[in-house]
């Protein structure tokens, strides 16, 4: 006869104890990293609404539209309505060339899957240009 060689219970649950243990303490990490990707998700748009910004600006200089109350400028195919020198409020996610993901409400750039995580872009005026509020929300 030969005897069988194996586990033995104690020893099966024991790994499944130290399992356990082990995948609660990593949860926690992996959690939080939702939130991280969230706001480096709506930096990375508060970014690209700032560079376009200082490109479309930049053009309406050389052009010399900086002051005009309302222009258009094509960017890579696509026009865009300008307010003294700067994309419009309704333009600026074409300008900045933002994806599906973010959402743009009257300036208020979000993000699709989180309302709160947000930054406000603030349209030119004949006195003022262009603003891009600080991040919030994640």
């Amino acid at each position: 006869m030969k005897s069988q060689q194996g586990f033995t219970l104690i020893e099966l649950v024991m790994v499944i104890v130290i399992l356990g243990i082990l995948a609660a303490t990593a949860l926690p990490k992996f959690a939080s990293l939702q939130g991280d990707a969230r706001t480096a998700s709506i930096n990375s748009a508060a970014g690209a609404v700032k560079s376009a910004m200082a490109i479309t600006h930049a053009k309406s200089l050389v052009d010399g539209n900086e002051g005009a109350p309302t222009s258009t400028m094509v960017l890579e195919g696509t026009t865009i309505n300008m307010v003294y020198g700067y994309p419009a409020v309704a333009d600026i996610d074409e300008a900045a060339g933002l994806g599906p993901e973010f959402a743009n409400a009257a300036g208020l750039i979000t993000l699709v899957s989180n309302a709160t995580c947000a930054f406000t872009y603030t349209e030119a005026t004949s006195t003022q240009p262009a603003i891009v509020s600080p991040v919030s929300g994640c």
